[in-house]
């Protein structure tokens, strides 16, 4: 039987800790295959074909993270029924969900085929790399339904406290993904087309391991009466969940501005940049699975109206937060011009020009990853509980912040904006989901009093 977690009993920390340590497992070794993936391009291929995968960073991601806001959103009410120990509304937050996550991510997929081509023309990606990107995007967008059916099955296993089959599920996914890779890039010689069907078929085998692990929990029974639609359940759905997926959506937009800013440079300034964008996921991934360890936590003491253990919750994941970005950022400065190699061979052409535009943005981006950390527990925070709005304001926060680094201050300061711009972007949003927190914190706690 797959392991679940009642975390409404318990200490807090303990909780979050065990919970997240597994999801960051899988989170590193997920970004370990897409640094993998990127290197085999970047030394297999050359630096034109990372610069034309980089180049699609933005655009994916936009789509990419509406579906990663929208099936969050959906498996939080999952955890929210579970912990209130109401499995008949369990099973139909897990039915509404896969038809929901189902028609969402068909539609993503078709959208995404037909728009690639077009973002990319309209970003002014640069003439001796479209090609190769415009490949990838269209590859890449048209899996879409492969990766919503993994991110809601693995949001569907952490609702029910269980981070191990997730992190499995990435493990195999991760070796499967650089075999493929090397097979289809080096040995089968089809460069950037390979590196993107690996992706999408290792994407595809965590779904279905993840799929036979939900199977086998015995709470769910998913039987036909559980699919008709609740027309109430679905509007609370898409209530929460749109606003999540819209706050993505509009950091994506802000992300995408300064991509056409990037892409004005050249491919040389592009595969620079390009090589850190991909560790910044690598830089992220403990603070992501933190967040979702969090909201885990937070999500079943909402439901279970446990308001105190709520706010021991955020303060403990506060405190890991903190010692977590530390130690990253330590560990990266010692490995820095290390790991940039993996990318950038600084003997080829442009090679020693765009391993300076790496380093510097990773620099800065190391010297001010405290902010990124908080903000995922503060986000996940409010979303834990119901509230929907801030992070969504954080969001358009994030989305300024770039715009006017990518569009205005760059004329004051020149490159250096490009690379400040993540970091002020942060900044924005972290202010626009910790004051709010504090504020509803507040609410909570005295409502709880009245009771």
């Amino acid at each position: 039987m797959t392991k679940i977690v009642d975390m409404t009993v318990g200490n807090p920390t303990k909780h979050i800790l065990k919970f997240a340590f597994p999801l960051i497992l899988a989170n590193l070794g997920q970004q370990l295959y897409m640094i993998a993936d990127a290197s085999i391009v970047g030394r297999g291929v050359g630096v034109k074909a990372l610069a034309s995968v980089g180049a699609t960073d933005w655009c994916y991601w936009l789509i990419l993270w509406t579906i990663i806001g929208l099936t969050q959103g959906f498996s939080t009410f999952v955890a929210r029924y579970f912990g209130d120990k109401d499995y008949i509304n369990t099973n139909k937050a897990i039915a509404t969900s896969t038809v929901l996550s189902l028609i969402i991510g068909v539609i993503l997929s078709i959208i995404g085929v037909f728009i690639a081509k077009p973002i990319l023309n309209f970003l002014k990606t640069p003439s001796d790399i479209i090609d190769g990107a415009i490949v990838y995007l269209t590859i890449m967008l048209g899996g879409m339904i492969v990766v919503t059916a993994y991110n809601l099955a693995s949001g569907i296993l952490r609702a029910f406290g269980d981070g191990k089959s997730p992190l499995i599920a990435m493990l195999i996914s991760a070796v499967l993904n650089i075999l493929l890779d090397l097979l289809f890039v080096l040995v089968f010689k089809w460069g950037i087309t390979g590196a993107a069907v690996a992706s999408l078929i290792s994407q595809l085998i965590s779904f279905i391991y993840c799929l036979i692990n939900i199977s086998k929990i015995e709470f769910v029974k998913l039987d036909k009466s559980f699919f008709k639609p609740d027309f109430k359940m679905i509007k609370e759905f898409l209530k929460f969940g749109v606003p999540i997926a819209l706050e993505y959506v509009v950091i994506g937009i802000g992300g995408i501005v300064v991509q056409s800013a990037i892409n004005e440079k050249g491919s040389t300034f592009l595969a620079g940049y390009t090589s850190t964008n991909k560790l910044y996921g690598m830089l992220e991934c403990s603070a992501i699975a933190l967040g979702l360890a969090s909201a885990t936590f937070l999500s079943q003491n909402y439901g279970a109206k446990e308001y105190e253990r709520v706010k021991k919750g955020v303060w403990s994941s506060v405190k890991i937060a903190t010692i977590m970005a530390v130690i990253v950022m330590i560990l990266m400065f010692i490995f820095k011009e290390f790991i940039l190699e993996l990318f950038l061979d600084i003997n080829e052409q442009g090679g020693e020009q765009a391993f300076e535009v790496a380093l510097i943005y990773l620099t800065i981006m190391l010297s001010c990853l405290i902010i990124l950390y908080l903000i995922h527990v503060f986000r996940n925070a409010l979303q834990s509980l119901k509230i929907a709005s801030w992070p969504f304001i954080s969001g358009i926060a994030e989305c300024v912040c770039r715009i006017v680094m990518a569009k205005a201050v760059i004329y004051l300061m020149g490159d250096i904006s490009l690379f400040v711009a993540e970091p002020v972007a942060w900044a924005g949003a972290l202010l626009s989901v910790a004051i709010p927190y504090f504020f509803y914190r507040k609410k909570l706690l005295n409502e709880k009093n009245r009771d």
